[in-house]
């Protein structure tokens, strides 16, 4: 596929290179000619200096035979314009910006605006709303490390880690399944010490292990109060940050949870508290000490630290594990920071970059491909694809799960027909029109399943 991105920024940089490792066409347009040379230095794409609104960038990006257009700088107008030119001069197939005020995204104008007949973009991408639906997930169930919907929403992926004392450690995976009686639920995967395991039902949970189990959405809850019955729920919770994803996470969870949010900067606390209705809005430093203690941080069920600086999330998050808050989540735009502090003393790292590219990957992926997620930092996939055809056009249609050629450390955990959610077994035979939810540990493997999914030409 040949695609055009506008923006070398933390999201276009991901994008890049996570798309330029599954051999697509890739060109990427922006000002900062020292950060291409970096990106380039690193990837085999294409880099064009200048500004992705002006059409001569464009052409010399290849925009007259791309087959799709991703912009994703930093202003919401030369995302939009970027999609007007491609559409008006080129008409580029798809196009996708990234949008992130709410002037233009509100519901009052977000279909009148976004068409063809006005502001041709396809696909609206705002990360600040992509992060608060992360994190919102994981206030929702305490425990996980992750949790991904599927098939809108009937099926649910979540990761767990297995804990000292906790009943899957020691336990077979046999085992946990006859234990939770009236819910079916299967593991897709289990990574132990960053190596990825084949979920067998003779696999033994070991302490540490972080497993993605798949379930039904009506029973994830029991699933996660057998696995993690030690995990209460959450009530009380700190926002450190007050930008555009503490505002939107405190507006969202306010009506089920005590919320405070702490903001630096005075006259954005004054406006937090005007247009927040039951958080409480406190002036002051996310690692003030004193602070902290003065608002029962020993008492805190989750303190959540989405300031837009790496540092600050991760010291007042430190300090809040230190001085008794009883989970830290921890927004983290350096990799490298992540990779460090993930399951330390912060128990979960959120990176927006990879929340973000998980909403874009469905948009780039072939096939009939309806959900893309990107996990384990970007190694590991999990996807939603729709078979087609019949026994004779597919590989995989009329075929048993255990017949069917999957690459190595690939699983096909649960799949949705007629709306109804099947957990998966070997023998498990899929259908046409079936949402078949597959999980790879390698994501280099996307293409390979793409192709198995793919309907070929029959003749008589």
């Amino acid at each position: 596929m040949k695609i055009v991105i506008v923006g070398a920024g933390q999201v276009g940089g991901t994008l890049a290179e996570n798309l330029a490792s599954e051999a697509n066409d890739i060109s990427l347009i922006d000002p900062d000619e020292q950060r291409l040379r970096e990106l380039q230095d690193r990837l085999d794409i294409r880099t064009v200096p200048g500004l992705g609104s002006h059409p001569d960038v464009l052409e010399s990006a290849g925009i007259e035979d791309a087959d799709m257009l991703v912009a994703v700088t930093s202003s919401d107008e030369v995302n939009m314009l970027a999609c007007q030119i491609a559409f008006s001069l080129y008409r580029t197939p798809k196009k996708i910006a990234r949008v992130r005020a709410r002037g233009y995204i509100s519901k009052t104008y977000r279909e009148k605006l976004f068409n063809d007949a006005h502001v041709p973009v396809d696909v609206l991408i705002t990360p600040e709303q992509v992060v608060t639906d992360y994190i919102g997930k994981l206030v929702e169930h305490p425990g996980a490390l992750q949790v991904l919907d599927f098939a809108d929403g009937a099926v649910q992926l979540m990761a767990i880690r297995a804990i000292a004392g906790g009943p899957m450690v020691g336990s077979q995976l046999s085992a946990i399944r006859e234990e939770m009686p009236g819910v079916d639920a299967r593991a897709a995967a289990i990574f132990r010490h960053d190596r990825s395991i084949v979920p067998k039902g003779d696999t033994v949970i070991a302490e540490g292990d972080e497993v993605f189990f798949v379930a039904a959405r009506v029973n994830i809850l029991k699933v996660m109060s057998y696995l993690r019955h030690t995990e209460k729920p959450y009530r009380r919770l700190i926002i450190a940050g007050g930008g555009n994803i503490g505002f939107r996470l405190a507006k969202a969870l306010e009506g089920n949870y005590n919320v405070k949010v702490i903001e630096y900067h005075l006259s954005r606390a004054e406006y937090l508290a005007e247009a927040l209705d039951k958080s409480v809005v406190l002036n002051g430093q996310a690692a003030d000490r004193e602070l902290l203690l003065e608002e029962n941080i020993d008492k805190t069920d989750v303190f959540i630290a989405v300031t837009n600086d790496d540092e600050v999330n991760i010291m007042a998050s430190l300090l809040a594990k230190r001085l008794g808050a009883r989970k830290v989540m921890t927004l983290i735009t350096n990799p490298v920071y992540a990779e460090l502090m993930q399951g330390s003393e912060i128990d979960i790292a959120v990176s927006p970059q990879q929340a973000t590219t998980s909403s874009l990957l469905s948009h780039v992926r072939r096939g009939d491909t309806v959900n893309a997620h990107s996990l384990r930092r970007g190694a590991a996939e999990a996807l939603e694809i729709i078979a087609h055809g019949d026994a004779k056009s597919s590989k995989v249609v009329g075929k048993a799960i255990e017949d069917l050629t999957l690459p190595a450390g690939s699983t096909i955990p649960a799949l949705v027909r007629r709306g109804e959610v099947v957990i998966t077994h070997h023998n498990t035979v899929i259908e046409s029109e079936d949402h078949v939810i597959v999980f790879m540990i390698d994501k280099r493997h996307t293409r390979d399943i793409e192709k198995l999914f793919q309907v070929g030409f029959t003749f008589f």
